[in-house]
């Protein structure tokens, strides 16, 4: 597609099928690939966020509904959708398009991130604003890395979040990475989000539960199914952290599923509050130097 020159603007996502939107990712990785390899920059972080970006800007009314990106690094792909992709060769260069979002370059930029962890500050802000201006039909998206999650500032802007409860969704690339492997106790509880221990001790204590009843009574599927969804329901309210915060947590997804990644925007765009998207994704994928060399 963007070969083709047929990709400029979001508005020409919006008019595309599901099969055409993979294709759509595809050409972007190799793009990326094509041009950051030949004239340098950021590459691991952006080719890891394709698909999160496709979807992203194809359920969202983007600029009118507030995107940031955070770090900058992951922009690429934004860039080159939001009608720069001809520019893209000046990217980083003296007189040339910023390596990171710049709202002095585009309307699509909604937010200056030269490094980490103020995006859910600033689209917190947004929110809050909106709100007060009415404007209610407005979304209030904010991309953040596992890594830029850690600093105080995110953790301070989610405290805040929690207790004024705008309208906004937080998508959390979640890579295992920032420049090198990360660490720490935040890390840790994002590998127990994504483990599902908490998931199968249920499922275990539930098949426990059920075959200890008469066997004649018939336990329906749904019942199950509805019985396992509220138990888990408040098993993770006071297990996870965002949720502790006020912030409801959705997830996680497999990062480079755009179909599943466009139903999860779709239903979580309905849905008022503060909102998190763990969103699972591979630093550097598609590009096998960049997924076995992550650091580099």
């Amino acid at each position: 597609m963007l070969q083709n020159h047929l990709i400029d603007s979001p508005v020409d996502l919006r008019n595309l099928s599901i099969p055409s939107l993979e294709q759509v990712c595809e050409d972007l990785r190799a793009f990326l690939i094509d041009h950051v390899s030949e004239n340098g920059g950021h590459f691991s972080s952006s080719l890891g966020v394709v698909e999160i970006t496709v979807a992203l800007h194809y359920i969202f009314n983007t600029p009118v509904d507030k995107l940031i990106w955070d770090v900058g690094h992951q922009a690429y792909p934004h860039k080159l959708l939001t009608g720069r992709r001809k520019k893209f060769c000046s990217n980083r260069m003296l007189g040339g398009i910023s390596g990171f979002p710049n709202i002095d370059e585009s309307e699509f930029d909604a937010f200056g991130t030269g490094h980490s962890s103020t995006s859910i500050s600033a689209i917190l802000g947004m929110a809050i604003a909106a709100r007060y201006r009415g404007e209610h039909n407005r979304q209030h998206i904010a991309v953040i890395g596992d890594g830029a999650m850690t600093a105080g500032l995110a953790f301070e802007a989610m405290n805040n979040a929690g207790y004024e409860q705008p309208n906004m969704l937080i998508v959390l690339n979640d890579n295992n990475m920032s420049i090198d492997n990360n660490t720490g106790a935040l890390q840790n509880h994002l590998t127990d989000l994504t483990s599902e221990k908490h998931d199968n001790h249920l499922r275990l204590y539930l098949k426990t539960l059920l075959s200890a009843a008469n066997p004649s009574q018939k336990w329906a599927n749904s019942t199950i199914r509805k019985l396992e969804k509220a138990i888990k329901a408040g098993a993770i309210r006071y297990s996870n952290l965002f949720e502790t915060l006020g912030i409801r947590y959705f997830g996680p997804v497999d990062g480079h599923d755009l179909k599943k990644l466009i139903n999860s925007f779709e239903r979580l765009k309905n849905i008022t509050g503060p909102k998190l998207l763990h969103c699972i994704t591979v630093k550097g994928k598609g590009f096998a130097p960049a997924m076995t060399e992550q650091s580099k």
